[in-house]
């Protein structure tokens, strides 16, 4: 048995990459239990500021704030895990790039997190009973400086702000199954706030910048000969959930600006066993993803925005798959693309938005039996936007926007077939 004692922070803390307020790694030796309690008071401040001048190689940033954290796993024996994460403060992680002259490839990762736990299976199960909230405001940043920058490779630049977060994975081989079963209770009522904003000269080469905010994550993959039995209740409830994405650029080759905003969100895969979930989701919070793309002169653009109050996808490349889904929206949900250019080839912009979203799928090739109760109730305005607009001359401009306020999916298939 491996017994965590309770865990508790108060004050600011503050660091120049990555802030952990309470972290702690598990491993059963036979059916382990983990009892974790972590409370943390104060705020999670982590900044990173660069300045450089022609970098002809690659120019690589990490940055990173938490609040409470908990990793564990176990291989050949079952494990139980009992967690309760509350984050009062503020998690803030920003990152700022001053670039100048001729650079490298560009790699800048931003993340902030209220409370994460992830946890592990290898050849056996683990049990999950975890309850998270989060009462903080939670705000990844990350800019490019205007300074006629020529980013010679292209980069990827992204920002991430989530409230809570559980990862779950689960792998067996021959008799020894993986297994991935309990529940999850996540509650967020903290303003949730991603940006990301860059200014340069020149990119001939792809250039990709992204912003995803979200109240809270649940994801869990079992690889083949696993099941998964889980139940996740999320609530969101705070100011906003807001995504920003704007880039401004003389003249791209290859760019893309992108930016995800949604509130509650669950994803469950599975393969070689059975997949039985649900799910129970309630946003009043206000969701908002935008992205402003300009290029004078652009070889291909491409301009995305997307917004979900509260969304599901449940897949497995087996045989049966139950799901009990019940999604509940009154929060306002606006997606916004845009996209400016001079002179230039092809640019493609577009919005999506959604109150409430659920997928399932199930194997077409093995006789997939899909069992779905879904219960979807849409009390707030959803809106997409897209604008392109170019001044001088282009090839192609495609645009397209979609809002609806409750969709599901369901079918025996895998994506693409």
């Amino acid at each position: 048995m491996a017994r965590l004692a309770p865990t508790r922070l108060a004050g600011t803390i503050a660091a120049t990459a990555l802030c952990v307020a309470a972290a702690a790694e598990a491993s059963a030796q036979d059916r382990g239990l983990v009892l974790n309690e972590q409370l943390n008071l104060g705020d999670v401040i982590s900044g990173q500021r660069l300045n450089v001048v022609n970098v002809s190689d690659n120019v690589a940033v990490s940055n990173a704030a938490m609040g409470n954290a908990l990793s564990g796993g176990a291989e050949g024996r079952a494990a139980d895990i009992r967690s309760t994460q509350d984050m009062q403060g503020a998690a803030v992680a920003d990152t700022s790039l001053t670039l100048r002259g001729d650079t490298g490839y560009v790699n800048s990762v931003t993340q902030a997190r209220g409370n994460y736990l992830a946890a592990t299976a290898v050849n056996t199960g683990i049990d999950v009973d975890a309850g998270q909230n989060l009462d903080g405001d939670v705000t990844a940043r990350t800019r490019i400086e205007e300074t006629g920058a020529r980013l010679n490779y292209g980069g990827h630049v992204s920002a991430d702000a989530i409230g809570n977060t559980v990862a779950l994975g689960a792998s067996g081989t021959g008799d020894q199954r993986g297994a991935i079963t309990g529940r999850t209770d996540q509650n967020s009522t903290g303003q949730i706030y991603a940006e990301n904003e860059a200014r340069f000269t020149y990119a001939p080469a792809p250039a990709v910048f992204s912003s995803h905010a979200s109240a809270n994550a649940v994801q869990a993959t079992s690889t083949p000969n696993s099941h998964q039995d889980l139940s996740v209740s999320q609530t969101a409830s705070g100011a906003g959930v807001t995504a920003w994405t704007g880039v401004w650029a003389g003249n791209a080759w290859d760019i893309a600006a992108r930016s995800r905003a949604a509130s509650n969100q669950a994803a469950f895969y599975n393969q070689g066993g059975s997949l039985v979930v649900d799910v129970d989701q309630h946003n009043s919070a206000e969701v908002l993803s935008r992205t402003e793309l300009s290029s004078y002169d652009f070889g291909a653009a491409y301009s995305t925005a997307e917004a979900v109050g509260n969304e599901v996808h449940a897949g497995n490349n087996d045989i049966y798959v139950s799901i009990d889904n019940t999604q509940m929206n009154t929060g306002g949900v606006t997606a916004s693309a845009g996209f400016t250019g001079q002179n230039g080839y092809d640019a493609y912009v577009g919005a999506n938005a959604a109150g409430n979203a659920v997928t399932g799928f199930a194997c077409s090739t093995c006789g997939g039996d899909l069992n779905v109760r879904n219960s979807q109730t849409n009390a707030g305005d959803v809106r997409a936007t897209a604008t392109a607009t170019v001044n001088g001359w282009g090839r192609n401009v495609v645009a397209g926007a979609n809002a609806v306020g409750n969709t599901a999916t369901f079918y025996v298939a895998r994506p693409g077939n």
